[in-house]
């Protein structure tokens, strides 16, 4: 994957003033951006979070995933620490577009989980890319992290790109009636870790 840094501004928001980094992956064209605060370039190891854009989620308050919260938590979690970095990425609905992921609900409303709706749409379970993640990093000079998350794909691809993950910090922010059986598929097929302690 071929990306380029664009450009850097202020950004204020109810967590504090963070700083936006913009980065454009050259053959898809997708923006991608990471929110920073304070140094995280001087070699301590930097509270992040790679999240990937959930518009039903993040933007609407869906109540189907988990993302809006996780999104709010991470956010506030580096601004109660005052330094580090969100990467948030352009890959809908675990990286088959919006438009895709409106049919992949449509058969979770017949009864599929969120793997086997991917599936029938042709997909695999989880088509996201992280090589996008090397340049934002090298262009941040961030060596190691403390990641919130609960997915081990993304702590294998920091590591890959020479990321060193010090340490996992689960990202639990709760179930509810409608993300259940979505968080309960991300567990049992996807590998996800939902114990609370990290």
């Amino acid at each position: 994957m071929v990306a380029r840094y664009v450009e850097s501004s202020r950004l204020p928001t109810a967590w504090g003033v963070f700083d936006m980094h913009g980065f454009e992956d050259v053959e898809s064209n997708k923006e991608h951006i990471v929110l920073t605060m304070g140094d995280v370039g001087d070699g301590a190891p930097v509270l992040s979070r790679v999240h990937s854009e959930c518009l039903t989620g993040d933007a609407f308050s869906s109540m189907r995933c988990d993302c809006g919260p996780q999104l709010d938590a991470a956010l506030e979690a580096i601004a109660k620490e005052g330094r580090g970095a969100l990467f948030y990425l352009r890959q809908e609905g675990r990286g088959i577009g919006l438009l895709n992921k409106i049919k992949a609900y449509k058969l979770q409303d017949a009864g599929a989980d969120t793997v086997e709706a991917n599936e029938q749409l042709g997909f695999g379970a989880d088509m996201r890319d992280y090589s996008i993640l090397k340049p934002m990093i090298h262009h941040l000079n961030i060596t190691a992290v403390r990641l919130m998350t609960n997915n081990p794909r993304k702590v294998k691809a920091l590591e890959e790109h020479g990321v060193n993950v010090v340490e996992r910090i689960a990202l639990h922010t709760g179930a509810n009636p409608h993300n259940e059986k979505y968080l309960s598929t991300k567990a049992g097929k996807l590998g996800h870790m939902m114990d609370e302690t990290g």
